[in-house]
């Protein structure tokens, strides 16, 4: 073999090798999606594919207590697969309830204790509960300030109280709904002094959030989106904890997604849109201090929406 075809090749498993999950840390086994390279998938602790299937558009997804996948397949159509990849049960927004014909999209949804599950429709401004049947048991309608069905929502949760948390988008705001659809709480998020700027990358700014989930003590922990932050706010508006873009030193945030806190204080989150020089998926402790990190660029892309950590494969 040549000199050249030697370097040639030498280049191109480098580059390989660069490609594949990588994780600093303690290794974990990983569920991803991205709407650019149209994957969902688990990742091993190896960093080898467990699992995946090709998906559209998508920014939620889940792995039941029964091993089975919920996820979405484009803006509409929410499904649930076995392990092997067979459907179970499906929900098109596009066209049940009412939707037929109207523009909705959806971007968040969760199976629920009793079995319902619940779907936020962006467009309709409303989240249902529905059955098996596809029937609705519940509905709440939305506040929304600046109508969008591409953005009247990012990612919804029903929490322990049975209230809805709702990331809207476009608004800038988290709002809490009662059963009766009532806002028992709000939070506008700021812009802390600066300008905005359109765009996705670590380039852009504004406050259109995507992830609001409740803590264990009462405080409210945010992805802020296009804000590049992470921030903790009490109930009475304070914050009293903020991630910024570039508080962590080597990583530069860009549209941060989905946040969890972690029960030893720590809090994962994930990074998108930031380019190939970043991690995807982030965990920092009470202090800023990088734990671990998850970076795949070979599965996934510059817009991995959806990251979370799955306990060990039993």
């Amino acid at each position: 073999m040549t000199k050249p075809l030697l370097l040639a090749l030498s280049l191109s498993l480098t580059l390989a090798a660069h490609l594949v999950a990588e994780q600093t840390g303690p290794a974990r086994r990983v569920l991803a999606a991205d709407d650019s390279t149209r994957k969902l998938a688990i990742i091993a602790p190896d960093g080898s594919v467990e699992w995946e299937m090709k998906v559209g558009a998508i920014h939620d997804a889940w792995v039941l207590p029964n091993g089975n996948i919920l996820f979405q397949q484009g803006w509409t159509k929410v499904v649930e697969v076995t392990p092997d990849k067979q459907t179970v049960w499906e929900y098109d927004s596009g066209k049940m309830n009412g939707n037929d014909g109207k523009r909705v999209e959806v971007h968040a949804f969760q199976r629920l204790a009793d079995g319902l599950t619940m779907i936020a429709e962006s467009g309709p401004a409303r989240i249902i509960e529905v059955d098996k049947a596809g029937k609705i048991q519940r509905e709440v309608k939305l506040k929304v300030n600046n109508p969008s069905a591409h953005s009247d929502t990012r990612l919804v949760r029903k929490i322990a109280n049975g209230h809805y948390l709702v990331a809207h988008e476009s608004d800038g705001f988290v709002r809490e709904y009662d059963a009766t659809g009532k806002i028992v709480w709000d939070f506008e998020v700021p812009l802390f002094g600066k300008e905005r700027k359109g765009g996705h990358g670590p380039e852009a700014f504004g406050n259109s959030l995507f992830s609001a989930i409740r803590l264990a003590n009462g405080n409210t922990l945010i992805g802020g989106g296009n804000g590049h932050c992470v921030l903790e706010v009490t109930p009475k508006k304070e914050i009293v904890w903020k991630l910024e873009q570039n508080d962590l030193p080597g990583i530069t945030l860009a549209w941060v997604t989905r946040v969890e806190r972690l029960p030893n204080g720590n809090t994962r989150f994930g990074n998108c849109h930031a380019e190939a020089a970043n991690p995807q998926f982030i965990e920092v402790t009470k202090d800023k201090k990088v734990v671990w990190t998850f970076k795949d660029f070979k599965n996934f892309g510059n817009s991995t929406t959806v990251q979370a950590v799955l306990d060990a494969k039993k």
